[in-house]
């Protein structure tokens, strides 16, 4: 049984940080297809298209029939642990500073046996469930847990070190003004997160999130305008080296294409808060944050963008906010490739049209903010990487990843859509 998570003492400031380490990140070509797979949290193996057989691990060819006609596909993950060892001592500093470890043999209902991660509720001989997610260094691992849920199955130290569970971290949300920024810091505080700072802007006007807030345990007002960079150097002077996760649900929409606008003062805006102020708070917080990777309990864990998923394929009657999420996508990309070294994850949740005002002209379904709320939570409890919210957003990535020329042209000729 796993003991409960204690709340970590109150950090010394004159003891250093440990610095970030991560585990091996050496992968072939081809098992590259399990980190992609992990980053949405699909257990899912190649499968060889001419005799059937399932491959572990990752290969060029099939083990079977030498056909290399192999074809990422979802598997059963229900399997059986045949042996298990625990590491107590390792070469690699990663490891070495986390031991003991638990790894085990695992044989797959669905044929080959597997060498994993074992959550600590696991027994030899009994069921166990497979996942894929993703480690420190960014690569697809495998992990066995138990197949119902255990007392305290979230506190296992090797479970802990693969997602970025909220509880006792600290929290920090972009935008206290808009709906979504409410629903977060409701989930966060259900999820047993230790503080939940909430960014304000123009703190002198009308907030009706204001006092709803306030109701919220744990939650602490801070001024925080995204769009005016010394607003963020001041605020991450203060509490920088406090943020364990950071969700930047600051956006600016309206609708509108290009040739509609007749200027450029509404696209400078969307840039300015869904780009730029991602930039701003990326540079300011960012570097303290992946220096505080290891930093125990609390250690800083996540960054998570709310973006359109309309970044991936514009839709022009939204199409200048489709295009600032398109650079903010990049630029997410970027600076997840910055951020792991220090082991934090950075996650891109995608929606389709929200429930807001400036989204009514188009028709059901939409995305409302609790919805939002509740998919950023399930993204850190279970350590994923991109994650897609709502029918709209689901259907159109199947559709991009299916043909991205075909689904351009459904979403730019209106009989299409």
């Amino acid at each position: 049984m796993i003991d409960p998570l204690a709340p970590p003492p109150k950090k010394d400031p004159q003891k250093r940080s440990r610095v970030p380490t991560a585990p091996p990140g050496a992968r072939s070509r081809a098992a590259l297809g399990l980190s992609a797979a992990a980053a949405e949290g699909r257990f899912m193996l190649q499968a060889c298209t001419e005799c059937g057989t399932v491959q572990y691990p990752p290969r060029d060819a099939c083990a079977g029939c030498l056909s290399t006609a192999l074809r990422w596909t979802d598997i059963a993950p229900e399997g059986t642990l045949l042996a298990e060892t625990t590491v107590r001592t390792s070469v690699n500093v990663y490891f070495r500073e986390r031991a003991p470890w638990r790894i085990g043999t695992v044989k797959l209902d669905a044929g080959p046996v597997i060498v994993c991660h074992l959550h600590a509720d696991c027994e030899r001989g009994a069921p166990v469930r497979m996942l894929s997610r993703l480690d420190k260094s960014g690569q697809g691992v495998l992990l066995a847990v138990p197949p119902e849920l255990t007392p305290h199955f979230e506190d296992d130290p090797q479970w802990r070190e693969l997602t970025c569970t909220p509880k006792f971290r600290r929290v920090l949300i972009t935008d206290g003004r808009s709906a979504s920024g409410l629903a977060l810091s409701r989930e966060f505080a259900r999820a047993g997160a230790s503080i939940v700072f909430v960014g304000e802007s123009e703190r002198w006007l009308p907030n009706p999130n204001r006092e709803p807030l306030a109701r919220v345990p744990g939650v602490e007002l801070v001024p925080l305008d995204v769009s005016d960079t010394d607003s963020v150097v001041e605020l991450a002077g203060e509490i920088g080296g406090k943020v364990d996760i950071l969700v930047n649900n600051a956006r600016f929409v309206r609708p509108g294409g290009i040739l509609e606008r007749g200027d450029v003062n509404f696209a400078r805006n969307e840039m300015e808060v869904n780009y730029l102020g991602m930039m701003r708070v990326a540079q300011s917080f960012g570097p303290v944050m992946a220096g505080r990777g290891s930093d125990g309990v609390n250690s800083a864990a996540a960054w998570v963008n709310l973006l359109s998923v309309y970044a991936l394929a514009n839709r022009p009657d939204f199409g200048c906010f489709a295009a600032s999420n398109a650079a903010a996508l990049s630029l997410a990309q970027c600076l997840r490739a910055e951020m792991r070294a220090g082991g934090v994850r950075v996650v891109n949740v995608f929606s389709g049209p929200t429930e807001d005002e400036w989204h009514q002209p188009l028709p059901p379904p939409k995305v409302g903010a609790s919805a939002l709320g509740r998919a950023v939570l399930e993204a850190l409890n279970q350590g994923l990487e991109d994650v897609y919210v709502g029918d709209v957003a689901r259907d159109l990535v199947e559709r991009w990843r299916a043909n991205p020329k075909v689904l351009e042209r459904e979403l730019t000729d209106p009989e299409s859509r």
